[in-house]
């Protein structure tokens, strides 16, 4: 398939052509919510934890004797009941929230977002993307000039993907609110669904089609 490729000034200059393994391939709702949660919950991580009555430092020897004193029977002055004790059915960091997704549902949902994008005409394909300098400013006026957000916008919402090294538009767009650059093979379904626009370079095409390519 093909799609207009445009210059940094917003200008169609020509047609590229799109894998349609990637770029043509349909929408599947349930798989990117799957893959989406599971991104999430394998980012969590449990901090919350509470010292149970064999964790809390003491409290090895019985406080007094069973029977004869005329007071209640404890075994331990760190039970959950005395002041100082552990926690009963506290939260514990041992929990595991992670969620397995192998590398073709990564893949298919990867698709399936990027073809929805573009049907949407939230992907745009541009020869180049680089810079003069990698400066945030310069950064910032091209993408909101890309997006057509007004002067002035607090978030541009947008995923740059350069063909090459990404390090100048890395440093140029990191203190920018919602924009983010990414390599091509560092693709991911969160990040495509948490951005409105996806600029690729035209360079990026081949390596996104070789690397999410679905074998049949």
């Amino acid at each position: 398939m093909k799609t207009d490729l445009y210059n940094v000034k917003n200008e169609v200059v020509g047609k590229v052509e799109l894998p349609d393994e990637v770029f043509g391939t349909k929408w599947r709702p349930e798989l990117v919510r799957q893959v989406l949660t599971a991104y999430m919950a394998n980012a969590r991580s449990p901090w919350a934890h509470a010292k149970g009555r064999g964790e809390v430092r003491g409290g090895g020897r019985k406080p007094w004797r069973q029977k004869g004193t005329g007071r209640a029977r404890h075994g331990s002055i760190r039970s959950p009941l005395w002041s100082g004790g552990g926690k009963a059915h506290g939260p514990q960091k041992e929990r595991d929230y992670s969620q397995k997704v192998n590398a073709t549902m990564r893949r298919s949902a990867i698709a399936s977002v990027l073809s929805r994008k573009l049907k949407d005409r939230e992907v745009k394909i541009f020869d180049s993307l680089a810079l003069s300098a990698p400066k945030t400013k310069m950064f910032y006026e091209t993408m909101r000039s890309l997006v057509g957000a007004p002067k002035g916008a607090k978030e541009l919402s947008v995923l740059v993907v350069p063909g090459n090294g990404t390090t100048e538009l890395s440093r140029a767009g990191a203190n920018v609110p919602k924009a983010k650059v990414s390599s091509p093979k560092s693709l991911n379904a969160y990040d495509l669904m948490n951005h409105r626009y996806i600029f690729l370079e035209e360079g990026a095409i081949p390596v996104i089609g070789s690397h999410y390519h679905l074998a049949p």
